[in-house]
């Protein structure tokens, strides 16, 4: 192996202690947890000690357990579970939990992962298994997946064995999923600015007008933190520009290089199109300067021609006569290949300030090495690389099967622009943590195809701004641009107000971001993860945690015309509940239907939630805040806001801080604390401004304040039923205690009122709605009620049960 293919070694500790493990006949059974069980089968008993491409990890903590054979029945039993195992059929026969559940039939109850792509899907389609099954049991085949040597190499396995991970976890979903991470490679720290908004269009921008669109950006406050060139950076009609001769060699990898090759010759390209960017170091730099990280489109099939920048040292460096104009074959097999791919085709252009790469591999999953994906060997070489100068891991791309997770971001593909798409996306990306993909990109409005419609529009960024990575996306149609101001006044308003939150969310998600890569918790989980014993937690497929601290329920239904308003069915726990946009205030322990005009979806904080949000200073800036916003709701809990470099791998030595917030109450008083920061104080500002705002609370009879134990100064008002308290420039170094004395808690609207509100505007004949709902409203009878009424009245019912 070369020295330079080293550095892709990843790292990782795949041997288990022989002290977990038991080999009976042709069968090793290695006991990973007390819920993981990892058994092979080999002919020649010649057993897999090498990572593969989905497991890094085997040697995890030191479970108990007891092995015991009579004749072909093998049983171990943990502390946990128990399995039995047929030698003689090479097959599981039975797993029983430890909450006293026997599993005999494993194809059933699989809570499904993810899949490849979304490419020209509308609506539904089938995703693989995941590792958490409401049976209880789930499996993992590692059987097919190829082995990472120790010299750096690919390879195959040997013939005739089975791979598989018994993950018996029952209901402890997210056990299963950190386990999951251990096993496969925790997923990396995420760069902070993308956690913000992305712009990106397949179109052919001129630099002038890319440049224009950003300065839009940039005068209507919108904040947008990654700007994305779509593969028209390059040049792309190249026969028309450098002859016949620019065609492909041969077309023999699949249909798909067959038609991209023949349809699009210039799919792949590494040269700026001069013609429509004559200075792209300056496009660059000015994108740089104003805070825009760079992406650009990636379709790497046909290696490089004549006509590439790099082309004359490429050929040089691969010892073929650049004079003979041979084209660089695309061999991500070929190891001198893949260090001139990224030494001349990429390193350029990170130089340049490109800050990472969108693989848009569509070409396969065929290559030299038999079992090899060019998609699954692009994401790990691409995210290894990008991360050679202490730069973290970070690309755009298609999932690639179990381990992807380490290799963020995932673009889902050219989804289609209808109801039905936006319908299956929620669901898509909660499911997707089963396998633990957790940092999925849509294409948030919707790619190609499809219909224009406001609406939809505006609910996809609703969705998208409480979506792992909000990345607004459209086709080279000139009239489906997703910039807000291309929509109703309406829309445009509350669609920009959207991405301003999300970009104020950043605090709150860089926290969960750290959660993901240390404590192997996603960001977006199904419902069923908090309460896996409830079978109205599995009815809901499309509401979900975001985070630790809050539920969100997106609206993918077009609004009814009459009352102006859609609904979403929600399973809350135990608990209250308040929605961040319109206060209304929810018991839970019960499944209902929520439902919301335009301006907003139901999204539900946790009692006792803690939400940081950076304040709309009208910047894309991504530095860590000198100012904050806390929503805080009524209860007990604690919150942890995580800070770093944003960018850097120096948090892996202990670079970054900490600051701890807690809320506690009792019967009178709330107590909401913010402790001393801990770690490296340099890295966040000296001192901090908050906005306290406590979002169920409308009245008390006083506030204190105390910092480092003396008494100081504050504001505080009341405002649309919530009490907000500022402070202002408070050391990060101190502790700080507000105590809010003898609270009043918000509580909902007279039902009354709010039940007037919601039947005074339906549109209709003002005598036909007096005749039918005055007496609903003195006497809530639902006789005679209207269909399209009866939702949102019965979410009424269940406000003031």
């Amino acid at each position: 192996m070369s020295e330079y293919m080293k550095r892709f070694n990843p790292e990782c500790d795949p041997v288990t202690s022989d002290e977990f493990i038991i080999i009976y006949k042709n069968i090793r059974f290695s006991v990973l947890t007390p819920y993981l069980i990892r058994v092979e089968t080999d002919d020649k008993n010649q057993f897999c000690n090498e990572p593969s491409q989905s497991v890094l990890n085997r040697n995890f903590d030191k479970p108990f357990f007891k092995f015991d054979a009579f004749g072909d029945s093998v049983t171990i039993k943990t502390e946990k579970t128990e399995i039995r195992y047929s030698t003689s059929q090479n097959k599981l026969i039975s797993v029983t939990l430890d909450d006293g559940r026997t599993v005999k039939d494993f194809s059933k109850g699989n809570l499904k992962g993810t899949c490849r792509t979304l490419d020209n899907v509308n609506g539904k389609t089938s995703l693989e298994d995941g590792i958490v099954s409401k049976n209880g049991v789930a499996v993992l085949n590692d059987s097919k997946t190829l082995l990472l040597g120790k010299d750096g190499k690919i390879k195959q396995r040997n013939k005739h064995t089975t791979d598989i991970y018994l993950f018996c976890y029952g209901f402890n979903y997210r056990e299963a999923v950190r386990d999951l991470f251990f096993l496969t490679g925790k997923p990396p720290l995420i760069p902070r600015f993308a956690l913000g908004n992305w712009w990106s269009r397949y179109k052919a921008y001129t630099q002038k007008e890319y440049t224009e669109l950003m300065e839009r950006f940039i005068e209507e406050k919108i904040p947008v933190t990654v700007a994305t060139i779509d593969m028209d950076w390059h040049w792309v009609d190249v026969v028309k520009r450098f002859g016949i001769d620019a065609l492909d060699d041969k077309h023999k990898n699949s249909i798909y290089e067959l038609f991209y090759n023949t349809v699009f010759p210039g799919w792949t390209g590494y040269s700026w199109n001069t013609d429509l960017f004559p200075d792209h170091k300056a496009f660059l730099n000015w994108l740089n300067d104003n805070g825009f990280k760079v992406t650009m489109n990636l379709h790497p099939a046909s290696g490089c021609k004549f006509y590439e920048d790099a082309y004359e040292d490429f050929c040089e460096f691969m010892g073929i006569d650049k004079s003979s104009r041979k084209q660089i074959k695309f061999d991500i097999t070929d190891e001198k290949f893949i260090e001139g791919y990224f030494r001349f085709l990429h390193h350029p252009h990170e130089d340049e300030g490109v800050a990472f790469w969108w693989i848009d591999w569509q070409q396969g999953k065929n290559s030299a090495i038999e079992g090899l994906d060019p998609l699954w060997a692009l994401n790990h070489y691409h995210s290894i690389d990008i991360s050679r100068n202490g730069k973290r891991p970070l690309i755009l791309s298609r999932f690639a099967g179990a381990g992807s997770h380490r290799y963020p971001l995932g673009f889902s593909g050219d989804t289609v622009q209808t109801w039905e798409s936006l319908d299956f996306q929620p669901y898509f990306t909660s499911t997707a943590s089963n396998i633990g993909y957790s940092w999925w990109s849509h294409d948030i409005g919707g790619h190609c195809r499809g219909y224009r419609d406001d609406e939809l529009y505006l609910r996809w960024v609703q969705y998208g701004v409480f979506s792992p990575i909000n990345r607004l996306h459209s086709t080279s149609n000139e009239f489906m641009g997703k910039e807000p101001w291309m929509y109703n006044s309406f829309v445009e308003k509350n669609a920009s107000d959207f991405l301003r939150l999300r970009h104020r969310l950043i605090p709150y998600l860089y926290s969960m971001n750290r959660l993901t890569a240390e404590k192997g918790k996603c960001l977006v989980e199904p419902m069923y993860y908090s309460n896996p014993r409830d079978s109205r937690a599995y009815e809901c497929p499309n509401e979900f945690w975001f985070g630790t601290e809050m539920i969100v329920c997106p609206i993918t239904e077009k609004a009814d015309e009459k009352t102006g308003l859609a609904s979403t069915k929600a399973y809350l726990p135990s608990g209250r509940y308040t929605d961040i946009f319109t206060g209304l205030i929810y018991n839970g322990n019960t499944l209902t239907e929520l439902c919301r005009d335009q301006s907003s979806i139901p999204v539900l904080a946790k009692e006792g939630a803690i939400i940081p949000l950076s304040i709309d200073d009208g910047t894309n800036s991504i530095r860590n805040p000198e100012e904050l916003e806390i929503l805080i709701s009524r209860g007990n809990n604690s919150f942890t806001l995580y800070e770093d470099d944003g960018k850097s791998l120096d948090y892996l030595n202990g670079k970054y801080t900490e600051t701890d917030y807690c809320v506690a109450k009792d019967c009178k008083d709330i107590s909401f604390t913010i402790s001393k920061a801990k770690g490296d104080l340099s890295l966040i500002p000296k001192k901090r401004s908050y906005t306290l705002s406590f979002i169920d609370i409308s009245d008390c009879e006083d506030v204190c304040v105390i910092v480092d134990g003396k008494a100081a100064e504050y504001k505080y008002f009341k405002s649309k039923g919530k009490l907000t308290v500022k402070l202002e420039s408070i050391p990060v170094s101190s502790s700080v205690k507000v105590l809010i004395v003898n609270y009043k808690a918000r509580t909902n609207p007279d039902k009354k009122f709010l039940t007037t509100q919601i039947i005074s505007k339906m549109k209709g004949s003002n005598d036909k709605k007096a005749a039918k709902f005055t007496s609903f409203v003195k006497n809530n009878s639902f006789t005679l009620i209207p269909k399209n009424i009866k939702k949102p009245l019965c979410e009424l019912e269940e406000l003031y049960y």
